[in-house]
């Protein structure tokens, strides 16, 4: 597209007709995307009628079975795929986090991950509840040689796998349905005489591009591999159902998924799996949805990589789980700690908006949102506290957090950022809980005025540190100047007789001038002073807290006076209430 200014300097924009029958509010015209080359699912591949459908009412209780693919799909996507010390902090990751059943490669591809299994066979880096899966193609030399890869692991899947859909059996592999079918059949015989011989070893597989093949075809040789391998409840296989490359919504996964959990036979001796990708960007909801529909087991990667846009993302599937009141079976509680090691591993970065784990993603920016967010968590004290339970065991309701980022090792700091779009809410609780600073409500509104001058004029986001900077430029150094108080001291000569007297400095020219003022409180007979001075002061608005805990606190004060017929704020900070107090009314007065 080249955007072309027109005959006013504005942009020309697709001037083609507007589709007939469109409404008036939708003036959107073609764009110049051939879109008529591409063929929607339903066009392409059977789609199992589902009038009598069951997934839509249904909710998931319990979570699937969880396998990590990043040590084999996720890895053969990786521009450096891991070196066998990466790949092993990755699989003492995953059994760390509690997965029970990973996929650690494809061994008859690389000699790196042959001995890596191997490896693991022999070094006993494998629990004994840990069930092992290894890849291999329907060939022969390449099924043997996955067996020889396997030889002491107690608790191994052996994963066939071989394209299915239309497509890929004439343009890649060109064989017909039965040609095919033949192949697959030969190479699960293979499979079962060679695993007689290795006790505790079950088989899967996978005909990749699942969502692509005919729905009888898939259950015709399915069924065939289930009687083959003679499955039972003791010893079940795995029918792997992959949406390879993605090619329509969720729903219409959905309903394959509940055909084939509707015909598959021998259906108590089949563990019914999904593998999602993520081309169309809904891996997620394909999964999620397929749950309902039937599948048992889901694979997928930790943050969701994988070739072209990526495995099904299962640290998102999971915590999705979570924030439904299911335990996802897998611990996150140190999601940073999991991040890292995935990072590492990798070598890619998981992105800032990544859900749940990402920097960005616990973070509000808007003044609303940050309100919003503030009130919450007030709200939650309040409601864990008449619970009599700890904050971290009381229901989440916290509007914009789906989770409580505790949950997963985050801590609250990066809850609420500033920027320019950011409101007094949230600029209150920064200064709350990074500074304890506990701002008068109309001090807020006003400083948050300053806060976002300095963020418009920068352009850029607004630290917390940068927040407590602002604050005490504005309201509190000014105690320093250009009246300076020096020595002074405060007494009370009478009950409610309260006596101020020091010395006021001019630090621009130098001079001094003495202080003697009366009042019934000693900030009364500060601005009886300083009127005998020449500046006129009338302290409107008076509040204290202590930025703190423990008798070593900081006490602030905040004082809103007329200053010579103009309304200033000011505050004052230090361990002395009283001197606190004091340098908050000269603030004010040196902010008129």
């Amino acid at each position: 597209m080249t955007l072309i200014p027109d005959s006013t300097g504005g942009l020309r924009t697709p001037d083609g007709p507007v589709p007939q029958g469109a409404p008036w509010w939708n003036p959107q015209r073609g764009s110049a995307m051939p879109s008529y080359r591409y063929r929607p699912a339903h066009r392409r591949v059977e789609i199992p009628a589902m009038a009598d459908r069951q997934w839509p009412g249904r909710r998931t209780e319990r979570a699937p079975l969880w396998v990590p693919v990043d040590l084999r799909d996720g890895n053969q996507a990786l521009a450096e795929p891991m070196d066998p010390a990466r790949k092993r902090r990755m699989f003492d990751l995953m059994v760390t986090m509690g997965y029970k059943e990973i996929e650690v490669g494809y061994p008859s591809a690389s000699r790196t991950d042959f001995d890596f299994v191997r490896h693991l066979a022999e070094s006993g880096a494998v629990p004994g509840d840990v069930t092992v899966v290894v890849f291999t193609a329907a060939r022969a030399d390449l099924i043997e040689a996955t067996f020889a890869s396997i030889r002491g692991l107690p608790r191994t899947v052996v994963h066939l796998y071989t394209a299915t859909a239309p497509t890929w059996r004439d343009v890649v592999i060109g064989r017909g349905r039965q040609e095919l079918r033949g192949m697959i059949e030969a190479a699960a015989g293979q499979m079962a005489r060679l695993g007689e011989a290795q006790p505790g070893v079950r088989f899967q597989f996978s005909p990749e591009v699942f969502n692509l093949t005919e729905p009888d075809y898939v259950l015709e040789v399915c069924n065939g591999l289930t009687a083959l391998w003679d499955a039972s409840p003791e010893r079940p296989v795995v029918h792997n159902l992959p949406a390879t490359v993605e090619i329509a919504t969720p729903d219409v996964y959905a309903d394959q998924i509940e055909y084939m959990h509707r015909h598959l036979e021998r259906r108590d001796a089949v563990i019914l799996s999904v593998h999602p990708h993520n081309d169309r960007g809904t891996g997620v909801a394909c999964a999620e949805l397929a749950v309902l529909a039937g599948a048992q087991r889901v694979e997928g990667c930790l943050f969701g990589n994988g070739e072209r846009t990526g495995n099904v993302d299962l640290v998102t599937l999971a915590l999705n789980l979570h924030t439904q009141g299911v335990d996802p079976m897998i611990d996150f509680s140190d999601i940073d700690a999991v991040r890292r090691t995935v990072e590492h591993c990798n070598r890619l970065p998981v992105p800032g908006r990544h859900p749940y784990v990402g920097d960005l993603v616990h973070t509000a920016y808007s003044g609303t949102h940050q309100d919003a967010v503030k009130k919450g968590f007030d709200h939650h004290a309040r409601r864990a506290a008449e619970l009599g339970v700890p904050v971290g065991e009381a229901p989440w309701e916290v509007p914009y957090l789906p989770i409580d980022p505790a949950d997963i090792g985050r801590d609250y700091e990066a809850v609420i950022r500033v920027n320019s779009q950011s409101g007094k809410g949230g600029i209150g609780y920064l200064l709350a809980t990074r500074h304890g600073l506990e701002l008068p409500a109309p001090l807020r509104a006003e400083f948050s005025r300053v806060v976002q001058h300095a963020a418009d004029d920068s352009g850029a986001e607004v630290t917390a540190e940068r927040l407590g900077e602002l604050f005490a430029d504005e309201y509190l150094s000014p105690a320093d100047g250009p009246l300076a108080l020096g020595e002074w001291r405060t007494a009370e000569e009478a009950p409610g007789v309260h006596v101020f007297t020091g010395v006021l400095r001019d630090t621009a020219d130098g001079t001094e001038a003495k202080l003697d003022g009366r009042g019934n409180g000693p900030l009364a007979a500060l601005a009886a002073a300083l009127a005998g001075a020449g500046t006129e002061v009338d302290v409107l608005d008076y509040s204290e807290h202590t930025a703190g805990t423990g008798t070593g606190s900081d006490a602030v004060s905040y004082v809103r006076c007329r200053v010579g017929g103009a309304v200033r704020w000011g505050a004052g900070r230090d361990t002395s209430v009283l001197t606190a107090s004091v340098r908050a009314v000269l603030a004010a007065v040196n902010r008129r």
